[in-house]
């Protein structure tokens, strides 16, 4: 015969366990509370007890995402969904929550139950298996990455000039700054100038400073880049493009540290590393008489090659939640992940812009989301179109795709149009009219 659990028992094994459990009323205030609710949110029974869950927890599932609500209107419980609440000590703590019905022994709904568990371990366990992939802001999980980050750390102690060679958009900058905060000189200046985007005719007076009436213009002595730079890092982005009447002047502070402002014979003398970058093969350059050949092998000291995206996909996923990061701050969403369906787009994309273009493709997802998840119909059309069917022209490929979007949200929110409207971050209008477009029927509502 089998014994039947009291309720003195039940207790006993909710205190036990080491998941918190807590239950409310109807009008969402505590009536029990566990060891293990006390133990994660620093909180005793005595002071939860009687009190409203959202004054004990202050979640970011309260209010209007709340899920015992949810399961009180709905009678449907909910099953690990992730979330946070702020404890009693004003910390920030990673939790997972299921709910259900509370009933008397009758049947009767009197409240609620909630377990809840704690998922700090487990952050920061996925927060250092981060950092293993992260440098200041570059991250990076492949193998040629890794290599490269591995080894920064001892160029940057070092006082040797680097060049810095990889495709426009692959991160060029980044790491230079990534070898500046990483040496002696990180309290100093960091300069950036790109020799490609300034007139020939300015770039002189930008690098090197002028005099007063050195030109028309002039009307006062002003600092050029390396004066700004004096004690840091100048980084000379696109050095290839940097014409052949400058590149002595160049060559001569890379020497001499010394040079001369645009209109004056003072010698001026500076301490500053020189970083330079460029997508051009220099190497060519020098043969066709385009580059000067000594200060090439002046620039040439450390040469570090940034890989481009499409040869490091698996760095897709860990940049792509790094934007979404950096995105949400910047435009205060709250943006949890991207869907499968995108992210398998975005590894078969062969990103020519690289890096730069994954992250204005985020952005651009990131503004158009209105929910928490980027799908596909956030992605712009050049990269739906040519990773989908590259035997399909571009309109029928776009919507082949929005139709299965949109039929698989319909499903997810029993076929209704507010819902499904609203999960796609769409207006109910706009959403019929595409029902109408793609040919996609509403069951009839009996």
């Amino acid at each position: 015969m089998k014994k039947k659990i009291t309720l003195g028992v039940a207790e006993e094994i909710l205190e036990s366990i080491s998941d918190g459990v807590f239950t409310i009323d109807l009008d969402g205030r505590i009536t029990y509370f566990n060891r293990a609710a006390e133990n994660i949110t620093k909180m005793s029974r005595k002071e939860a007890i009687g009190r409203l869950c959202s004054e004990v927890f202050r979640s970011s599932m309260c209010g209007k995402n709340c899920p015992l609500k949810y399961t009180l209107e709905h009678g449907k419980p909910i099953i690990g969904q992730s979330g946070y609440i702020i404890n009693a000590m004003g910390e920030k703590v990673a939790i997972s929550v299921s709910t259900a019905l509370l009933k008397d022994a009758k049947g009767k709904i009197i409240g609620g139950a909630e377990t809840f568990r704690d998922l700090s371990e487990i952050e920061n366990l996925r927060s250092q298996l981060k950092q293993k992939y992260k440098m200041g802001n570059l991250v990076s999980r492949s193998k040629k990455m890794q290599e490269l980050l591995e080894i920064l750390p001892l160029i940057a102690k070092s006082p040797s000039t680097v060049l810095i060679l990889g495709e426009t958009g692959t991160g060029k900058e980044l790491i230079a700054r990534t070898i500046h905060e990483l040496s002696d000189r990180k309290d100093k200046p960091f300069v950036a100038i790109n020799c490609s985007a300034i007139p020939e005719s300015l770039l002189e007076a930008e690098l090197f400073g002028y005099t007063k009436g050195a030109f028309t213009g002039a009307i006062k002595d002003r600092e050029g880049k390396f004066e700004m730079a004096d004690g840091g890092t100048i980084f000379l982005d696109e050095i290839g493009d940097m014409p052949l009447s400058l590149q002595g002047k160049l060559l001569r502070v890379l020497q001499e540290r010394a040079f001369e402002r645009l209109g004056s014979n003072k010698t001026l003398r500076v301490d500053v590393r020189i970083i330079s970058a460029t997508n051009k093969d220099l190497k060519e350059m020098v043969k066709k008489k385009e580059f000067r050949d000594d200060l090439y092998y002046r620039l040439n000291v450390v040469k570090i090659e940034v890989p481009p995206l499409r040869e490091r996909k698996e760095d897709i996923p860990l940049l792509v939640d790094h934007f979404i990061s950096h995105f949400n701050k910047l435009l205060n969403k709250d943006i949890k992940e991207i869907s499968p369906e995108a992210l398998s787009l975005l590894m078969a994309y062969d990103w020519p812009g690289n890096i730069r273009e994954l992250e204005n493709v985020i952005e651009r997802a990131a503004i158009l989301c209105l929910n928490d998840v980027i799908d596909v119909m956030h992605l712009p059309e050049e990269i739906i179109s040519k990773n989908v069917s590259r035997h399909r022209d571009i309109k029928t490929t776009k919507q082949l795709i929005e139709k299965e979007v949109i039929i698989s949200a319909l499903k997810q929110n029993n076929f209704d149009p507010i819902k499904t409207a609203h999960s796609l971050g769409i207006h109910k209008t706009t959403l019929y009219r595409k029902l109408k477009k793609l040919n996609i029927p509403l069951p009839k509502i009996k």
